[in-house]
């Protein structure tokens, strides 16, 4: 069991970790019709195009700052529960901006579940702004010129999401010079749906400190210690690349390859109840499919506090408390 073992987490979309029983409340609370998309306590989705529309409708039944703070609050009392002592959300000011709710009131009502549930748990966590994919390179580049204006001290950095086979990365490039330009970090969905090709273009054209995913990396020999020897973290999501059909199946997936090759790589759970998982599960996952020993799992919690998005006095904290013995 990993239960005992502190936990952190890179890569969650906040929308994505909304448990099926809050959304199906969340519909009653605005007479929102949820047959299409939610049955028998499970989400519906068949592939990665309905799985995106699954989520759009997701995001659609939470319309206020308090709607946003309740959704916060939850997944992170929920985390904080296993034992985790950080986690990083990955937030969409375009899904509050589509039920008429300001990008500053989406922020905010996420912000206030964020200190709810830190003066609760103990629990640290910071929001990464997102801009959509297949919103097109305009968008994007509106939401990183928003980001880089926009100061809130839970908001440290920027990630592209969204349908990785849309357009290049190359068409997305000045919104990160622009965020980067503003001190944000930098992380970006790459090698998911996409080949070897898109974590190079995101290396070559993003320069980020980490990746999220970057599975597909492992066609590349050459990329793979390219990846090693940048130092470039790796927000690897075993259970959503199995749901979505990326790998087969465990024995398959290249996590461990990527370990033994020398990358920096990270568990994490990406969008928990569409993919049946947790972070606790992604945890026990790496120990008992994976075969991974609790020190090992421990360096990859290590890596997330390290590249995680935070201050130094916040980094120091957080290793403290990974490193301190629970006599619990």
């Amino acid at each position: 069991m990993t239960s005992h073992l502190r936990k952190a987490e890179l890569h969650c979309h906040v929308e994505g970790a909304a448990p099926p029983a809050l959304t199906l409340a969340q519909a009653e609370k605005y007479g929102i019709d949820s047959t299409r998309f939610v049955r028998d306590g499970a989400y519906l989705w068949q592939d990665f195009t309905s799985f995106i529309d699954c989520y759009d409708f997701v995001a659609s039944v939470f319309r206020t700052a308090e709607d946003y703070a309740a959704l916060a609050e939850a997944y992170l009392t929920e985390l904080a529960a296993a034992n985790t002592i950080y986690s990083e959300l990955f937030i969409s000011p375009d899904h509050g901006e589509a039920v008429g709710l300001s990008p500053d009131d989406y922020v905010g009502g996420l912000a206030a579940g964020i200190m709810a549930a830190r003066e609760k748990t103990g629990i640290e966590c910071r929001m990464i702004i997102i801009g959509e994919r297949h919103l097109g390179p305009e968008s994007v580049l509106r939401r990183a010129e928003w980001a880089a204006k926009f100061e809130h001290p839970l908001v440290t950095g920027f990630n592209m999401a969204g349908e990785e086979r849309m357009h290049r990365v190359a068409d997305y490039a000045r919104a990160f010079d622009i965020v980067r330009e503003a001190g944000l970090g930098i992380t970006i969905h790459a090698g998911e749906l996409c080949g070897a090709f898109s974590v190079a273009d995101a290396l070559d054209l993003v320069r980020p400190r980490r990746i999220g995913h970057g599975v597909r990396a492992i066609e590349d020999p050459d990329l793979v210690k390219r990846l090693a020897d940048l130092g470039t973290v790796l927000e690897v999501c075993p259970g959503s690349n199995i749901s979505l059909k990326v790998f087969p199946d465990y024995e398959s997936h290249p996590l461990r390859r990527f370990v033994e090759a020398g990358v920096r790589v990270t568990l994490n759970s990406d969008d928990p109840p569409f993919f049946h998982t947790s972070l606790a599960r992604e945890y026990e996952t790496a120990s008992k499919v994976f075969g991974f020993s609790d020190a090992e799992i421990d360096t990859m919690t290590r890596t997330a506090i390290e590249a995680a998005f935070v201050d130094e006095v916040t980094r120091k904290s957080l290793l403290a408390k990974l490193q301190a013995v629970d006599w619990g």
